[in-house]
């Protein structure tokens, strides 16, 4: 890869990183913290909404360190990806595709971006390359991919349980 193609990597995965470690600080630090985070996951019809505050908390700081490190990236991808794929299938589809409307317009952006940068691989500047374990092509995209579609049918198969509409 170019010294250019590099970079570009490495300013998403930072910035994907960011995002997500942000994101995991302020489901549990910010606003109402866990308990907040926890009484909004109940609303989602999610059961044990404490244990998924926490969950959220745990992938989402986590995928966001991997990622800012450049380890282990396919499955800090497919961690992103399944976070991304919950909050759209519960949270945001209703509201239809814009962000303004609280549509899944961004987690849409950021699930793809997850499943491209599996496939793209972390680039020269991570530990990934510096270990040799780089996972990329069609291998990683399909471990981000994969993992990701499984680990969310996990979770909603385990833990979903919407309420009826009467």
């Amino acid at each position: 890869m170019s010294e250019a193609t590099d970079t570009a990597l490495l300013l998403v995965r930072v910035v994907l990183g960011v995002v997500m470690a942000v994101h995991g600080w302020n489901h549990w630090r910010g606003g109402g913290g866990i308990a907040g985070t926890a009484s909004w996951f109940g609303g989602l019809g999610l059961t044990r909404p404490r244990l998924q505050a926490w969950l959220s908390v745990l992938t989402e700081l986590g995928a966001g360190v991997l990622l800012l490190a450049g380890f282990l990236t396919s499955l800090a991808c497919a961690a992103v990806l399944s976070v991304m794929l919950v909050a759209g299938l519960l949270a945001h589809r209703k509201n239809g595709f814009f962000v303004f409307r609280e549509g899944y317009e961004y987690v849409l952006v950021l699930g793809v971006l997850a499943v491209a940068l599996g496939m793209w691989g972390p680039g020269d500047y991570s530990v990934d390359e510096a270990a040799d374990i780089a996972v990329t092509g069609w291998a990683g995209g399909g471990v981000a991919l994969g993992v990701g579609v499984v680990a969310t049918a996990g979770l909603l198969a385990v833990f979903w349980r919407p309420q009826r509409k009467d």
